[in-house]
């Protein structure tokens, strides 16, 4: 039986989308959905909310003269109703607003178009958003944007974000008083009395389910006794800011599912886009798929979340769709591809070439190297290059870009020199390119692995009254409520000391270097300095050595170098504050990547026993701190050998 065609309701306060399977109601002009029908159910979003709260668009903004921690959060709400597409293959419809001086002050200085489309045949919408700033209008930040959606919390008790990451989930009542206690910061919650009582004891945080932008594809809730799933599908992470490892949230108690497309979790103000009077811009975020799946009685409910996988797998295929009506989003054949091979040059690992084995290449907007990781106006096309390094970006919007690429095994970034003009239908093929990562001598030691994460360092097991379940006996450890608060437990009278030939980084080297609360103080902390002990059988005093130092985060804190003088008033070397990426806290193995080379003299080591002090001296609060990446120290520059053939 041939599925039934789309059909539109449109009535004054509410439009409807049916195709047989899904109703998809929002309001008018408001453009919020207020209920998604499915599978006999009337509404699988929560009813006891009031209709502005169950499925909506929503920004935070503020002026530039204020941070971002005085956002304005804003519900987009349309004020014009358009049908954009009406026939029995699809329903696109509109729900826009146009902002003017009379607003300024109250909305975010945009125009937003939202749009909803629905399929013959499909089993779920789509929606996707255009936003634009005008030449005429104000400045302002935009701190974050994204689609939220409130579930009923009577019938999606279990969560899926991962394989390896879903649970039967706590209930909103749960985490608020008298059933739960707020811990050191108001996401999580000790929860004392459940209405589940094999969840007692345990922390729930929404910060504990976020994912890299890469990761985040499919997410969602399953109501076991109804067998039916709610999924949020993105099959492309092209208009998400920061690339591939820019983390955001996902599912979390509610039950709430979110789009994320743009925040300063994990980054701080680095990831928010400032937008100047005057400055002309548009972006499409999205769009995304909203998938509802639903089993015979008697089928494992967990079934839905592998169904939901096989349906990201076709949307994946499918992108860049061919439906959506706005000319802001290109189609396939007005997009361009590239395609080439990534080597790695380090005569110091292999006199020839290093193929790329995984690299991320990908495509953004022009800037300095690196500076992808921090990019959040526009449009970013990752990949990644196979065992041989070759890579193929495909489907990238028209405009100017540099390449960049960064390979797991080597520190540093890539970044093509010359600017990539993409243009409708291309394929440019950029042959080898060569990426010869900072280097100065041989490896004297080398401490973790250049992979942009604190994941391989030694990661405690948490406070017994503070777990979350899911993440025991998981590769996620880290996860875990309160590890900041380990090290001192630890290390109670003094500092990590890691000595070179004999300690293990995987069980000597603690995942973040975090300040040390002071004993009978409820709010006082205090730096902290780290020992690395080496020994060396030689050194050579006409040169100068050369220390790699690659964080993984930084969070309101400052790195200092000494070298075998732990009192020098100086350091040989400092960061200055850098950091407000919270991944401490918010339970993130990295956040931004900072990499550091200090040039250390010779004049300061000596033949045998050598140390390095790294102190972390900022101590105001308890999630300040760095995690590193990796640690190496170069000798002097040996001899040349003939060049990689």
């Amino acid at each position: 039986m041939a599925p039934l065609g789309v059909k539109l309701y449109v009535e004054d306060k509410h439009v409807m989308m049916d195709n047989g399977i899904v109703q998809v109601t929002l309001s008018n002009p408001d453009g919020i959905v207020t209920g998604i029908r499915y599978n006999g159910i009337d509404n699988l979003l929560e009813v006891r909310n009031d209709e502005s709260n169950r499925g909506y668009w929503d920004l935070v903004w503020n002026s530039p003269t204020t941070g971002i921690a005085t956002g304005i959060f804003e519900v987009i709400r349309g004020t014009n109703f358009s049908v954009i597409v009406e026939n029995e293959e699809q329903v696109e419809i509109s729900f826009s607003r146009t902002w003017d001086s009379s607003m300024q002050g109250m909305l975010a200085p945009l125009n937003i178009d939202k749009r909803f489309i629905l399929l013959r045949g499909s089993s779920g919408f789509y929606s996707y958003a255009i936003y634009e700033h005008s030449k005429e209008w104000p400045g302002f930040n935009l701190g974050e944007t994204r689609i939220a959606f409130k579930l009923r919390k009577d019938k999606f008790h279990y969560m899926a974000v991962a394989d390896n990451r879903q649970r039967n989930m706590p209930l909103p009542d749960d985490r608020i008083p008298p059933r739960g206690q707020a811990l050191a910061y108001p996401e999580a919650v000790l929860l004392l009395n459940p209405i589940e009582p094999e969840l007692k004891g345990e922390v729930d945080d929404k910060y504990q389910y976020s994912c890299e932008n890469k990761d985040i594809k499919v997410h969602g809730w399953i109501a076991k006794e109804s067998n039916v799933g709610f999924w949020l599908i993105t099959p492309s992470y092209e208009y998400r800011s920061g690339g591939p490892l820019k983390q955001n949230l996902t599912s979390h108690v509610g039950p709430t599912a979110l789009a994320v497309f743009l925040s300063a979790h994990y980054t701080g103000d680095d990831l928010v886009p400032t937008f100047e009077e005057g400055e002309q811009w548009k972006k499409v975020f999205g769009p995304v798929f909203i998938y509802v799946n639903s089993l015979f009685d008697g089928s494992d409910p967990l079934q839905l979340w592998e169904d939901a996988k096989i349906q990201l797998m076709i949307e994946e295929q499918s992108w860049p769709y061919s439906f959506p009506a706005s000319e802001d989003y290109p189609k396939s054949l007005k997009r361009g591809n590239v395609s080439g091979r990534l080597l790695v040059k380090d005569r110091y690992i292999n006199s020839d070439y290093i193929w790329a084995n995984g690299a991320y290449v990908g495509l953004a907007p022009p800037g300095e190297v690196g500076s992808w990781q921090r990019e959040c106006k526009d449009y970013q096309f990752w990949s990644r290059a196979d065992e041989n390094g070759y890579f193929s970006i495909d489907d990238v919007r028209e405009g100017d870009y540099n390449l960049y690429a960064w390979v797991p095994g080597f520190i540093g970034d890539y970044r093509y020199d010359i600017v990539l003009t993409i243009t409708s239908g291309c394929y440019i093929e950029m042959g080898d390119l060569v990426y010869e990562p900072p280097r100065n001598g041989p490896t004297l030691w080398e401490i973790g692995i250049p992979d942009r994460s604190a994941a391989e360092f030694y990661v405690p097991d948490p406070n017994p009254n503070f777990v979350n379940k899911l993440y025991v006996n998981h590769p996620d450890k880290f996860r875990q409520y309160g590890l900041w608060e380990r090290y001192a437990q630890l290390y109670p009278d003094n500092d990590l000391v890691y000595t070179i030939g004999q300690s293990d980084y995987t069980k000597d080297w603690y995942f973040a270097q975090v300040t040390r609360k002071k004993e009978g103080s409820k709010a006082s902390y205090q730096g902290t300095t780290w020992q690395i002990q080496f020994k060396l059988d030689e050194v050579d005093k006409s040169t100068t050595y050369k220390l790699r130092i690659a964080l993984a985060s930084s969070t309101l804190s400052e790195l200092q170098v000494r070298v075998n003088d732990p009192k020098l008033g100086n350091p040989l070397f400092s960061s200055g504050l850098i950091g407000r990426d919270n991944s401490i806290a918010r339970h993130g193995i990295h956040g931004l990547y900072w990499l550091y080379h200090v040039s250390v003299p010779a004049t300061r080591l000596v033949q045998g026993d050598n140390t390095i002090f790294l102190t972390q001296p900022r101590s105001t609060a308890p999630f300040q701190g760095i995690m590193y990446d990796y640690i190496r120290l170069e000798g002097p520059p040996s001899p040349s050998p003939s060049p990689p053939s």
